[in-house]
Formats: structure tokens, C-alpha cells, sequence
């Protein structure tokens, strides 16, 4: 049970630090607020992959577990475990960021305020549309499985693996967050839609099917030795 105890956690501080910079900080002007959010997502995913990836292998996101599995690294019969603890952590974080940002003593709508939620659409960040959410959410999480399959595989493994992996999601928010907010990670999006609900409920099947699908692309490349040797 530990590599699932690991998932749980680790999706946990994912979601609460991640979605927390967002809404505890709130996003302050553009684009030094949305930069702050973008590390406090990739330092969480670098401080989780020292700190657990020995362990689990530090997914906490079932579309890497659906690219690791694609990639023929990961068993069958462990996805789902994998998914429930990854998404069970995540409902976590955001319970814990919801407990927090309710005891300002100025008051917190979650219903105006929102919890970090993805999204798209007028009134959303930026504005986009759905083709550009498609797009930017396949995009991302196929770039971000090929950096974490690639510096995690039996050639490019290093001890820099998790700085890379961290970095590169650092990238993908800096870019996207206009889009998306990014989710590239359908636990992540799971826990404060539930939260938030309404709108976010309605765009969820977004995050949870185009990352599942642009990770499981990436994985099937290596699983056909298109990018590994």
C-alpha cells in the first residue's frame, strides 16, 4: 500500500500548493502573478518527486499513470489503484485549501472566488475558446509525458530527473495558464471543480479526457521505440 499512501500524499500538496498560490495569493498582475503559480506548480512536482518517487514513481496524475502504462513500465492491474489515490489526494488538497481560504476573516465565496479551478471560455482568464482548451491541454500533457518518460527511462535517468520534470511544467503553465489555468492532469482538476462547482463541473470532462488522451500518445511513442533506443 505504500506507492498508493505515496499517490495520495503526494497529489495532496500537489493540488493545495499548486491551486493555494492561485487562490491564497491570488493572481496579482499579470504576468509576475501567473509566473509565481506557474513554479508553485512545477516546485511541487519537484519536491514530491524527490520526496516520493522512490516509492511510487511520484505520478500523481493519472495521465501519467495512463503514459507510464502506455509506455509498457507499469502493470495493468495497478492503474486503477493508482488513479483512486491520485484522485482521492487531490479532493484531499483541495478540502484542505477550502478549510483554509474559508477562515478569512473577510469572508470566501467559493462560488466567486473559485478554488483554482480549470476552465475556459468568456470570463475565464483569458477568454479561449474550446479548440484552443483542447489543443493547449494535449499539447502540454503530451510535452510533459516525453519529459518525464524520456529523463525517467533507462538511458536518461539522472538525479536531475525531477528538476527537469518540475521545470518543464513550469513551462507549460507560463504559457497556457491564459487558456486553461492547466490542468495536463485530470486529479488536479477533479478536487476544486467538486468544490467550486457549477461551471467547473460542467468543463471537467475537458481536463480529465484530453490529458489522458495527449499522455497516452506520448507513451505509445516509447512503447514503439520512436523515442527511446
Amino acid at each position: 500500500m505504500n506507492k498508493y499512501v505515496a499517490e495520495f500524499i503526494g497529489t495532496a500538496v500537489l493540488v493545495l500548493f499548486g491551486c493555494g498560490s492561485a487562490v491564497l495569493t491570488g493572481y496579482g498582475s499579470a504576468p509576475i502573478g501567473m509566473l509565481a503559480i506557474a513554479f508553485a506548480f512545477g516546485l511541487a512536482v519537484t519536491s514530491m518527486a524527490y520526496g516520493i518517487g522512490h516509492v511510487s514513481g511520484c505520478h500523481i496524475n493519472p495521465a501519467v499513470t495512463i503514459g507510464v502504462w502506455a509506455a509498457g513500465r507499469l502493470p495493468t492491474s495497478e492503474v486503477p489503484l493508482y488513479w483512486l489515490a491520485q484522485v482521492l489526494g487531490g479532493i484531499a488538497g483541495a478540502a484542505i485549501l477550502f478549510v483554509i481560504a474559508s477562515g478569512k476573516l473577510a469572508g470566501f465565496d467559493v462560488g466567486t472566488a473559485g478554488l483554482g479551478q480549470n476552465g475556459w471560455g468568456e470570463g475565464y482568464i483569458g477568454g479561449y475558446g474550446l479548440g484552443a482548451a483542447i489543443v493547449a491541454e494535449l499539447v502540454g500533457t503530451f510535452v510533459f509525458l516525453v519529459v518525464i518518460l524520456g529523463s525517467t527511462s533507462k538511458a536518461g535517468i539522472t538525479q536531475a530527473a525531477g528538476l527537469a520534470i518540475g521545470l518543464s511544467l513550469v513551462m507549460i503553465h507560463i504559457v497556457f495558464i491564459p487558456v486553461t489555468g492547466v490542468s495536463v492532469n485530470p486529479a488536479r482538476s477533479i478536487g476544486p471543480a467538486l468544490f467550486a462547482g457549477g461551471k467547473a463541473i460542467s468543463q471537467l470532462w475537458l481536463f480529465i479526457v484530453v490529458p489522458l488522451v495527449g499522455a497516452y500518445l506520448a507513451g505509445l511513442l516509447f512503447k514503439l521505440k520512436v523515442l527511446e533506443d
